[in-house]
C-alpha cells in the first residue's frame, strides 16, 4: 500500500534534484561566461589604453551631467553594454569630466581638446559654467579646444563658445532658442475624469500645485519665473559674447529679425552661424577628419587622427579598486543631497530623509572629519524628509563642524530647507533657488468610480475613520490639513529668519514661494557668496582652521561583495561602446507627462506636505 506514495515521493524528489542542478549549472554558466568575457576584454591587446604624444582629448560626452549617479546595477549595466543595448537614461558625473579635464590641462602628451558634445543632453547651466572654467584653465596653457558638431543644442553649445575654433557641418543647425519655463496643466482632464483635487498651499507665487488647479500660469507665477529666466538668460548671452568676441545685440531674439538673417542666405541655418560669427568654419565630416589628421597626425593604432577618448582617459585615471580614505588626515567631508526629498531610505540620485542624513550622522562621528560642506542639487520634495536632515545640520554644528551648503543647479524649496541652517553658503550666479513656501496635495475618485457604478460606503468610530482615495474629503479634514501647511510655511520662514539674521517679516517679503537666480538670491540675502564647490570647501577648511586636510566624499557604505562586483563591471564596461537613445518632440512630450503623473505616484510625505518647486525645471 506505501509502495505508490513512496514511488511518488522518489519521482518528486528527483525531479526537484533535476531542477536544482539545472539551476545552479545555468547560474554557474552565466556567471562564468561573464567572468570569461571580463577577462577576455581586460586582457585584450586591443584593449590595452594607449595615451599617444600629440593626442587630442575627444570631450564626447554622453547623457546627462550630474553632481551623484543614480545607483545602477553593475551586473545588469555590464550585461547591457555587452549585449548593445541602449541605456535609457545615460549620466556622466560632474566630477568626473572636471578631473578629465584638470589632468589633460597638465598632461604633455594632450595638446589639443575636442569637443564632440552631440550626444550631450541639457545639463543645467550651473554644470556648464563648472566645466567652462575648466576648459579656459585649459587654454590659458596654449592648448588648442575645437568644438565639432553636425548640430548644437543651447547647453552644448555654451560649452562650445570657449573653443578656439567652432567647426559646424554645412547642413547642420545652430538656433539658440533662450531659455522657458513651461507646464503642463490638468484642470480640465481632471474635471473631466471627475477626479476631485484637495489643494492646500501657502504663498503666493508657489506654484507648483497650479497644474492641478488652473489651465494655465497664473500671472504671479510668470512675473516670478520670468525674473529668474532673464538673469540665468543675461548669464548666458554674456559669457558666450565674450568668448566669441561680439556684442551681446548679437543673439537674435525675435522671429523678424532671425527671418531676415535666413532670408539673406536662403534659409541655410549653417550658413547663417557663419555669417552671424556663431562658428568659425563650415566643415563636413571628411573634412574634419582631414583637417584634425593635419594638426595631429596619424594614429599609430588605427587610420584616425591620433586622439583617446572620454570613457577610455577617464578609465587610466581611476584605480581598478580605490583606496579607503587615510585615518589619520583631516578632512573636509563632502555629502551629496541630490534629486527629489522623499521620506525613507533612498538610493543615491535622490535624496531619502533617513539615507541622507545617516550620511551627515557618518561624517558627524568620524573624528577626522572638522567639517562638512552639503552639495545641495535639489528641486525639494517631501516636508517632513527636509526636516530630518535639517536636524542632522544642526547636529553637525553643535558637534562643532562647521557646515557650508554649496548649491548646484537647484537649490529650491527643500533645497533650501536642508540649506538654510548651514553657517555659509555658497551658490552659483545661475543656482535656481528660494522658493520658500509649501503645499499639500491629493485627490480622491469617488466621482469618477461612480460613473462605474463603483461606490465606497460603510460606518466609523470617529469622523475621521476609514479615510480613502475613494471617498471625500471632510471639511474637517480638509480644514486640518490646510492648518498643518499654514504651520509648515511659518516653520519655513522662521528657520530662514534664524539662520539669515533677519526678522520674519523680511523673509515672507521674498518668500512666498517665490522662485530667485543665485545672484538675486546673494542680494536678497538667502546666500551668503557667490561660488562653486571648490570654494565652499576651502570656506569649510578656513572655518575649521585647516591648513592641511583632504577631502572626503560620504557615500553608503558598500559591502566587500557589492565593492567587487561594482569595481570589476564597473572596469569592465568602461571598454565596451556607449549608445544613447535620441527621443523625437513628441516622444519628449509624452516622456514629460509620464514622469509629471509619476511625480505624484512617488511623493510619499506621511502628512501630504511639500515643499518642492515644480517649475524649476528649464524648456
Amino acid at each position: 500500500m506505501d509502495e505508490k506514495p513512496n514511488l511518488f515521493k522518489r519521482i518528486f524528489l528527483s525531479f526537484f534534484r533535476v531542477i536544482n542542478i539545472s539551476r545552479k549549472v545555468i547560474i554557474n554558466l552565466i556567471f562564468f561566461g561573464i567572468l570569461i568575457l571580463f577577462i577576455a576584454s581586460i586582457s585584450n591587446d586591443k584593449n590595452t589604453i594607449i595615451v599617444e604624444n600629440n593626442s587630442a582629448l575627444i570631450l564626447d560626452l554622453n547623457g546627462d551631467v550630474v553632481e551623484q549617479k543614480q545607483q545602477v546595477d553593475p551586473i545588469e549595466a555590464f550585461m547591457n553594454e555587452a549585449l548593445g543595448q541602449q541605456e535609457e537614461n545615460p549620466e556622466i558625473l560632474l566630477a568626473d569630466i572636471i578631473k578629465v579635464i584638470k589632468s589633460a590641462t597638465t598632461d604633455n602628451r594632450i595638446t589639443t581638446l575636442v569637443l564632440k558634445l552631440d550626444k550631450l543632453n541639457r545639463s543645467g547651466l550651473t554644470k556648464m559654467s563648472i566645466i567652462s572654467d575648466e576648459l579656459e584653465a585649459f587654454k590659458a596653457t596654449g592648448k588648442q579646444i575645437i568644438a565639432i558638431g553636425e548640430n548644437f543644442t543651447q547647453d552644448q553649445y555654451y560649452l562650445a563658445s570657449y573653443a578656439n575654433e567652432i567647426w559646424l557641418d554645412p547642413n547642420g543647425w545652430l538656433i539658440l532658442d533662450g531659455y522657458g519655463s513651461y507646464q503642463l496643466y490638468y484642470k480640465s482632464a481632471i474635471e473631466k475624469l471627475a477626479i476631485t483635487p484637495y489643494i492646500f498651499r501657502v504663498g503666493t507665487y508657489k506654484s507648483a500645485v497650479e497644474p492641478y488647479m488652473r489651465d494655465d500660469m497664473s500671472p504671479q507665477a510668470k512675473e516670478a519665473n520670468q525674473l529668474w529666466l532673464n538673469d540665468l538668460w543675461t548669464h548666458y548671452k554674456t559669457n558666450v559674447a565674450t568668448q566669441r568676441g561680439f556684442d551681446i545685440s548679437n543673439f537674435d531674439e525675435n522671429a523678424e529679425t532671425l527671418i531676415s538673417k535666413l532670408e539673406a542666405v536662403n534659409g541655410d541655418i549653417a550658413q547663417y552661424a557663419l555669417n552671424n560669427s556663431w562658428v568659425d568654419e563650415l566643415k563636413s565630416r571628411h573634412d574634419v577628419e582631414t583637417s584634425l589628421k593635419a594638426r595631429l597626425g596619424v594614429s599609430d593604432t588605427s587610420d584616425t587622427y591620433t586622439s583617446i577618448n572620454f570613457r577610455d582617459y577617464l578609465s587610466t585615471l581611476n584605480l581598478a579598486f580605490p583606496m579607503p580614505h587615510a585615518v589619520k588626515t583631516d578632512k573636509v567631508a563632502i555629502v551629496v543631497a541630490k534629486g527629489t526629498i522623499l521620506n525613507g531610505t533612498q538610493k543615491p540620485g535622490t535624496i531619502g530623509g533617513d539615507s541622507t542624513a545617516k550620511l551627515l550622522q557618518q561624517a558627524r562621528e568620524d573624528d577626522n572629519v572638522k567639517a562638512v560642506v552639503l552639495r545641495v542639487d535639489s528641486p525639494g520634495g517631501s516636508a517632513f524628509a527636509s526636516e530630518i536632515i535639517r536636524q542632522e545640520v544642526e547636529l553637525l554644528k553643535q558637534a562643532g563642524k562647521p557646515v557650508v551648503a554649496s548649491m548646484g543647479t537647484y537649490a529650491a524649496s527643500g533645497g533650501y530647507w536642508i540649506s538654510a541652517p548651514a553657517d555659509k553658503i555658497y551658490a552659483a550666479p545661475t543656482t535656481i533657488t528660494g522658493s520658500i513656501g509649501i503645499f499639500g496635495l491629493m485627490m480622491t475618485f469617488e466621482n469618477a468610480l461612480s460613473k462605474l457604478g463603483v461606490f465606497t460606503d460603510g460606518v466609523g468610530t470617529t469622523e475621521f475613520a476609514g479615510f480613502s482615495p475613494t471617498r471625500p474629503l471632510s471639511e474637517g479634514v480638509s480644514k486640518i490639513i490646510q492648518m498643518n501647511v499654514n504651520k509648515g510655511y511659518q516653520d519655513f520662514i522662521t528657520l530662514v529668519a534664524e539662520n539669515r539674521n533677519m526678522t520674519l517679516e523680511q523673509v515672507d517679503a521674498i518668500a512666498q514661494g517665490r522662485v530667485w537666480s543665485g545672484a538675486k538670491a546673494k542680494e536678497l540675502g538667502l546666500v551668503d557668496e557667490l561660488g562653486g564647490l571648490e570654494d565652499a570647501i576651502n570656506e569649510a577648511a578656513t572655518l575649521a582652521k585647516l591648513t592641511d586636510f583632504d577631502t572626503w566624499l560620504v557615500e553608503k557604505e558598500l559591502s566587500p561583495k557589492d565593492l567587487f562586483m561594482k569595481n570589476v563591471f564597473g572596469q569592465a564596461t568602461a571598454l565596451l561602446p556607449t549608445s544613447i537613445i535620441s527621443l523625437s518632440p513628441l516622444e519628449k512630450s509624452i516622456a514629460k507627462l509620464k514622469s509629471e503623473l509619476e511625480h505624484l505616484n512617488y511623493l510619499n510625505d506621511p502628512k501630504s506636505t511639500y515643499t518642492l518647486c515644480m517649475s524649476c525645471e528649464i524648456d
